[in-house]
């Protein structure tokens, strides 16, 4: 009995160190690269991975506008957050409405 709690332990602890050895820690380069805000948003994407990588939006309404679309249609908008940054980072640098047709990602303004 203790011989297998024993084996237990040490396959439990072994699972754990294996676990941890795959977690890619960033670099302070590859946040320089891709800072938190940053990453692409696509058309096509999903509500929830946009909130995946941008967090939850600033505001969330809905919108009709007849000349674009044929049905009214979410609108997420994701506030600037430092808007003195000289290129388009993100939300980090422009105010951007994500506009959702369902649950995909159908323009960026």
């Amino acid at each position: 009995m203790r011989n297998s709690i024993i084996v237990l332990t040490f396959f439990v602890l072994m699972l754990a160190v294996i676990g941890c050895s795959a977690i890619n820690v960033p670099t302070p380069e590859d946040v320089l690269k891709t800072p938190l805000g940053t990453e692409a948003v696509k058309i096509g994407m999903t509500k929830q991975q946009v909130e995946s990588f941008w967090g939850k939006p600033n505001d969330v309404r809905i919108v009709e506008d007849k000349k674009r679309w044929a049905a009214a249609r979410e609108m997420w908008t994701y506030r600037a957050q430092y808007s003195a940054i000289p290129l388009d980072a993100g939300y980090l640098s422009k105010t951007k409405k994500l506009y959702f047709d369902g649950e995909n990602l159908t323009d960026i303004d």
